[in-house]
């Protein structure tokens, strides 16, 4: 496994992003008041045909594609929305050190008069767009995400701050007796100290509890987090942190199916097309695939334990190999995709259970730990 860890993004404080905003403002300005032309602001179109896998730095990346929203009749409103929500993010959030959450966002602009939002829809992708706009992501403009951020069991103090008076709290992930330690929705000030191998990354709750509840990661001296599904920006950044700053692998522990493949791993190691813009920061470029592999049905028995792949699950599959850049980099990704659609199976984590509600600590994840072949 190669264990080479990409270069930490450097985080933007919030006097940097408090300038980036005048800098903005003072182009609309201009624009209007030197140039005398209708303002403009240009977006990067966030799509998956406007980025290229960045074999480098092992994420997906922006490219050049934009979207330009000029001052006119048919845009004013919009126009106006941009600018008072720029005004919004440097005066009451950057500059008084505050934060804000999404439908926060969506309430505060009622007292916008002809610009408030009329469907908080409007407001997320407007926020959406002068994330990246500014090329800096929302939780270093002062906006929390709504969504909780993972679970963490293991070898890991983390040393949180106390908001009420800056001290720091530390806090022991394997000793919480029965349960884990969530995930913050900001994540940018926590420090670590771990002597753990690496960092498992699992897709379902409860195989992460089953993990938990038999203290697998003593024996395995490793980190587990549950990523419950695709993972939050706030469960990615930690992952990444953490792995940066403890110098350790990641690996990643998933259903076998198209879903677990091509969004949930795929979003953890690389991005998404619609996040390319801030993709350095939530992207772990570190991370390997462990499992569950169409192989796996095989070597381990589970033909018998599988569910027939869906229509969906198929057209997931397709799309990933026709126009996924980090799927057609790799070809041991596309020889798996291929593999499933033939044998037209999908299997869950849960699968192994069949030898025995505990093989999957005792037999499988040792053995494919201890072969140390991973996909990429």
């Amino acid at each position: 496994m190669n264990t080479n860890h990409p270069i930490a993004p450097q985080v933007v404080s919030k006097q940097a992003a408090s300038r980036r905003i005048v800098e903005v403002a003072k182009e609309i300005h201009a624009d209007i008041t030197k140039k005398h032309k209708k303002p403009s602001m240009k977006f990067p179109i966030r799509s998956l045909a406007n980025v290229k896998y960045d074999t480098k730095r092992g994420h997906f990346e922006i490219l050049n594609k934009t979207a330009t929203r000029t001052l006119s009749y048919n845009t004013v409103k919009t126009f106006a929305q941009s600018m008072r929500l720029l005004a919004t993010t440097k005066n009451d959030l950057l500059d008084k050190d505050d934060i804000a959450g999404k439908r926060e966002l969506y309430y505060n602009s009622k007292s916008w008069g002809e610009c408030r939002f009329d469907e908080q829809p409007e407001s997320d992708t407007l926020l959406d767009d002068i994330e990246a706009m500014l090329g800096i992501n929302r939780e270093q403009l002062g906006y929390i995400p709504e969504e909780r951020g993972g679970d963490v069991a293991g070898p890991l103090t983390v040393l949180d701050i106390d908001p009420s008076n800056g001290k720091d709290i530390k806090i022991e992930c394997a000793k919480l007796g029965s349960g884990a330690w969530s995930i913050p929705s900001r994540v940018e000030h926590l420090r670590f100290a771990s002597k753990a191998k690496f960092i498992l990354a699992v897709e379902t709750a409860s195989l992460f509890q089953r993990l938990v509840h038999h203290r697998y990661f003593e024996k395995a001296n490793c980190i587990l987090i549950s990523m419950s599904g695709v993972p939050t920006r706030a469960c990615r950044r930690f992952i990444r942190r953490l792995a940066d700053d403890q110098k350790i692998p990641v690996l990643a522990f998933t259903d076998g199916d198209p879903y677990g493949y091509c969004n949930i791993y795929r979003t953890l190691k690389v991005g998404s097309g619609q996040a390319a813009h801030i993709n350095r920061y939530f992207c772990v470029p570190q991370v390997h695939y462990l499992g569950v592999t169409p192989q796996d049905i095989i070597d381990y028995g589970l033909e018998d334990a599988t569910h027939p792949l869906e229509e969906a699950d198929i057209k997931r599959a397709k799309d990933a190999l026709k126009n996924d850049p980090f799927i057609q980099h790799h070809k041991e990704w596309q020889q798996a995709l291929e593999q499933m659609l033939k044998m037209g199976v999908r299997i869950e984590q849960q699968a192994f259970a069949k030898h025995g509600l505990n093989y999957v600590l005792e037999k499988y994840l040792p053995e494919k730990i201890k072969k140390g072949k991973f996909l990429p």
